[in-house]
C-alpha cells in the first residue's frame, strides 16, 4: 500500500514524521530544516502558509499545533475539504501522547527507536547540584519572556530551572527589561529561537547576571531532538554560573 501524503506545518512534527513514515511528507514550511537535506515541497511559513499550494498538494492529512498554526488558516484547509490534525503540547508527557497519536495517524509501521530512546532520556535526566530560577525571553523588541503552561517550560522545570513567570496568566507575557532584572533571577535562559539570541544580542542586557545560551531546537521541538535534550540543555545551563 502506498504512503500516507502529509504536509507538516510545524518544524518538529516535520523532523519526526520525515525519520519514522519514510515517504510520507508531500510538504513542509520553510522553518523546517530538520532532517538536513528534506527534499519536498515547501509551502510558506508557519504562520502564513500558503494554502492553495498546500490543496494542489491533496494530502490526505494537513498536521499543525495549535500554538504555532493559525486557526485561520487551518480553518480554512479544512474549508477545502483537508483532513487537519492539530496537536496542543504543553508538557513532557502530553507531547511524548501528542507524537504517539501523529505518527499512528501518519501511518508509521512502529514506534520509532528514537521516542523510545527519547522518554528513557527524561525518566532521569542529569540531575542538578542545586534548583535554580530563571527568565527565559523569546523574543525582545519587545521583551518577551516563557509565561504559564509552555513545554519550554516544564523542560526546563525537569531540569532544575524554575522559571520566574509560570504563574503569570499569559503564556508569554511582555515584561520590561527593567522588569527582568529587579526579577533577580539566578540565570537568564536566551535559546536561539524563535528570536535567535546570541552571544552578541542578549546577555548584554542582563549586566551582571550568567547568561546560558540554549539550542532552541532542544528546548521547544517536540520529536527526535527530545532523545538528546537532556544532555545538551543541561551542559549549556551548568555553564551559566556566576
Amino acid at each position: 500500500m502506498s504512503p500516507l501524503r502529509i504536509v507538516s506545518l510545524v518544524p518538529s512534527l516535520t523532523e519526526a514524521v520525515a525519520l519514522s513514515a519514510p515517504g510520507s511528507l508531500a510538504g513542509a514550511t520553510d522553518w523546517c530544516t530538520h532532517p538536513a537535506g528534506l527534499d519536498v515541497v515547501r509551502v510558506g511559513g508557519t504562520k502564513n502558509p500558503e494554502v492553495d499550494r498546500i490543496v494542489a498538494l491533496a494530502p490526505d492529512l494537513v498536521i499543525a499545533n495549535e500554538e504555532e498554526n493559525r486557526e485561520p488558516d487551518l480553518a480554512a484547509l479544512r474549508t477545502a475539504g483537508l483532513d487537519v490534525l492539530v496537536t496542543e503540547v504543553r508538557t513532557l508527557p502530553g507531547a511524548f501522547r501528542e507524537l504517539d497519536r501523529v505518527l499512528t495517524a501518519c501511518g508509521a509501521r512502529s514506534r520509532p527507536r528514537w521516542l523510545d530512546e527519547a522518554e528513557e532520556s527524561w525518566a532521569a535526566p542529569p540531575a542538578p547540584p542545586e534548583r535554580r530560577t530563571a527568565v527565559v525571553p523569546v523574543w525582545r523588541r519587545p521583551w518577551m519572556v516563557l509565561g504559564r503552561d509552555t513545554f519550554a517550560g516544564d523542560l526546563l522545570s525537569r531540569l532544575g530551572v524554575d522559571h520566574l513567570y509560570a504563574a503569570h496568566p499569559e503564556r508569554y507575557p511582555r515584561v520590561p527589561l527593567d522588569d527582568l532584572r529587579a526579577a533577580a533571577p539566578d540565570l537568564v535562559v536566551l535559546p536561539d529561537e524563535p528570536y535567535r539570541f546570541t552571544a552578541d544580542d542578549g546577555p548584554e542586557a542582563f549586566p551582571g547576571l550568567p547568561c546560558a545560551l540554549v539550542d532552541g531546537r532542544h528546548l521547544t521541538w517536540y520529536g527526535p531532538s527530545l532523545a538528546g535534550a537532556p544532555a545538551v540543555l543541561g551542559r549549556a545551563l551548568r555553564a551559566a554560573r556566576r
